[in-house]
């Protein structure tokens, strides 16, 4: 077996898709008297700078000898990468396989890259250290993400499908025409094993995207049968070609385990903590709150405690309701990356729900409310003079559950776990 790593050819103004570069070097292996065996799309750390849009990078593992491998990838890259926009800085990586057996080194690499950062010297320093063939253009940063590519397979259990359609490479920049009807009707016929395929509230097929690549639709699910049925049944303008990836898509492989008061910008992590604001609508509709460590006090929070603001931005639409229904001491589990300071809500669990509320008495006598019969005093009526020590508890109606919450399809980031997959550790919500 030889390992193909891909990374960096696409541009967010220009089009092109690393995806399809994959797909055409496959057409190329077989056209040269090979095989493909499979092909891997591997979301890296979603917070990297430089990655253009959903930080993707492509592995095919083919059964050519790697020499005439590399000669025919870098032959179509050279062909097809959008090497002129600045931002663009294609990779090319090629090493003999097999993919399960890569060194140690490589597949931490792998498994780095998608929860923190890597810099390219340090790609090239592990690179000539393999002995791998390698290859850079317009700086070659893309060698970062073609060797995580390359070592992803031994580095991740836990993998996804996604059956990629791409239109005439000549449409690529005006409108798709896809048959929305056809998309809804066969996303409800493969549903759960095909997930994310549309939002049905939002009334928007997701699988559709905007940028003006050469990508018509994607479907991702756990079946691989059910996203090929699914692409088959769109109506749609003339599919050029298809493609069906394995991908850590949909797995929260991003996520690393955090504490309030430790995370740092650019990381995405699972937090533990208690609610220690009220959630506040701020301009734009973005709804924000603090969390505070998990083993704080539920009544009152120390002065000294750190607190962590999390948000729930305007684009996580009916989301942001299940935030605003949030009370200060009610005990969460939230997930998402930090940028400037703020964790960016991706899902959340209720774990303990605060069901009373302290407030003044009333009489037990008249009725009427009580009032504040001086500093550390207690309460007492007006009228009657009946007294009370403290306030009283009052249940609360709450429209949450226990449970996992998470952002609609419309707003989900490619590698976030959809609740509908199931291994949670409370009850779900899903959202459609």
């Amino acid at each position: 077996m030889t390992i193909i790593g891909l990374d960096d050819t696409d541009s967010r103004e220009r089009g092109m898709c690393t995806t399809y570069l994959a797909t055409r070097v496959g057409e190329r292996v077989v056209a040269a008297g090979g095989d493909v065996e499979r092909r891997l799309l591997v979301r890296l750390n979603p917070a990297v700078e430089h990655k253009t849009r959903g930080n993707a990078a492509l592995a095919l593992h083919v059964d050519l000898d790697p020499a005439t491998a590399f000669d025919l990838a870098a032959a179509e890259l050279e062909g097809l990468a959008e090497v002129d926009d600045d931002r663009t800085s294609p990779g090319l990586v090629v090493v003999p396989g097999p993919a399960e057996a890569v060194p140690e080194p490589v597949a931490a690499f792998a498994a780095d890259a998608v929860t923190d950062f890597h810099d390219l010297d340090a790609a090239v320093d592990l690179l000539d250290r393999a002995g791998y063939r390698h290859r850079g253009w317009h700086g070659g940063r893309g060698r970062i993400g073609a060797l995580a590519a390359v070592g992803a397979w031994a580095a991740f259990d836990e993998w996804t499908y996604e059956r990629i359609s791409y239109r005439e490479f000549d449409r690529c920049g005006t409108p798709r025409e896809v048959d929305e009807r056809s998309v809804f009707t066969a996303s409800e016929a493969h549903y759960p094993d095909a997930w994310d395929t549309v939002d049905r509230a939002e009334g928007e097929a997701v699988c559709v995207p905007n940028a003006p690549g050469p990508i018509l639709h994607g479907i991702r699910g756990d079946d691989p049968d059910a996203v090929r049925a699914i692409a088959g049944a769109i109506e749609s303008e003339p599919v050029e070609r298809a493609a069906t990836f394995r991908t850590n898509q949909g797995t929260d492989a991003h996520l690393r385990p955090g504490a309030v008061g430790d995370l740092r910008d650019g990381r995405a992590y699972r937090v533990d903590g208690v609610v220690a604001s009220e959630p506040a609508t701020r301009r734009g509709g973005h709804v924000f709150f603090d969390l505070r460590p998990a083993g704080s006090d539920a009544a009152e929070r120390p002065s000294d405690d750190p607190v962590q603001p999390c948000v729930a931005f305007e684009p996580t639409k009916r989301f942001r309701d299940r935030v605003r229904h949030l009370r200060v001491g009610d005990r969460l589990t939230v997930c998402g990356e930090v940028a400037r300071g703020t964790l960016k809500l991706e899902k959340f669990a209720v774990r303990d729900l605060v069901e009373s509320e302290r407030v003044v008495p009333d009489c037990p006598d008249c009725g009427r409310r009580m009032e504040s019969a001086g500093r550390d005093q207690g309460y007492r009526c007006r009228d009657c003079g009946e007294r009370r020590d403290r306030k009283a508890e009052r249940p609360l109606d709450r429209e949450l559950e226990a449970g996992w919450y998470e952002v609609p399809p419309c707003a989900r980031r490619h590698v976030a776990k959809p609740l509908v997959r199931g291994g949670f550790d409370a009850p779900v919500h899903p959202e459609r």
